[in-house]
């Protein structure tokens, strides 16, 4: 693998754990909304590849939509301040709607970007995230597809970073706390 591997101290979870958790979800995702055609909304940047993997995995007509937000920055604990960098092209008025997310920490940056499409008067809004850190949390979020639950540790991998770094990384991995200054 190539050197980012050096600065991991385990690797959490397999490429084949996270492929066969995809499945699940977008099985589940696809019974849910049979004869609907929902709008997934990615978080990006890190949320990029499991939403790409979800959807290739549903068998439903669906749309796609990104935002942009911040509240880390290029640090390893959320600011609390949270800021739109893209918002959604698409009017999410009356459409099903599928906020799709990479790890629910704190809850505070999911719930400002909940309480923010709710705003737009959406058929539904649901959560699907691909991990938790229910330690971490400050705010409960109502996340109704949940991949896996971990411990309160510095993951990269699977298209979370850390600096821009280690999204290439097929697992989700620990990251090695002299790696992000721990």
């Amino acid at each position: 693998m190539s050197e980012p591997k050096l600065d991991v101290r385990e690797v959490l979870l397999s490429a084949e754990e996270i492929r066969e958790k995809v499945d699940e979800l977008a099985g589940r995702i696809t019974r849910d909304y049979r004869g609907e055609k929902p709008l997934l909304v990615g978080i990006l940047r890190s949320a990029f590849v499991f939403l790409a993997d979800l959807m290739r995995r549903m068998d439903l007509q669906c749309e796609v939509d990104f935002m942009e937000v911040s509240s880390y920055g290029t640090g390893t604990a959320s600011s609390g301040v949270v800021r739109i960098l893209k918002d959604l092209q698409e009017d999410i008025t009356g459409r099903h709607v599928i906020l799709v997310e990479d790890i629910v920490d704190s809850g505070l940056t999911l719930s400002y970007i909940l309480r923010t499409l709710r705003q737009r008067d959406p058929a539904s809004l649901e959560v699907c995230a691909l991990l938790t850190k229910p330690s971490r949390r400050e705010i409960e979020v109502p996340v109704r597809y949940l991949g896996f639950e971990v411990p309160d540790e510095f993951v990269v991998g699977y298209g979370i970073d850390y600096a821009g770094s280690y999204r290439n990384l097929p697992e989700i991995c620990v990251l090695k706390p002299e790696a992000y200054g721990g």
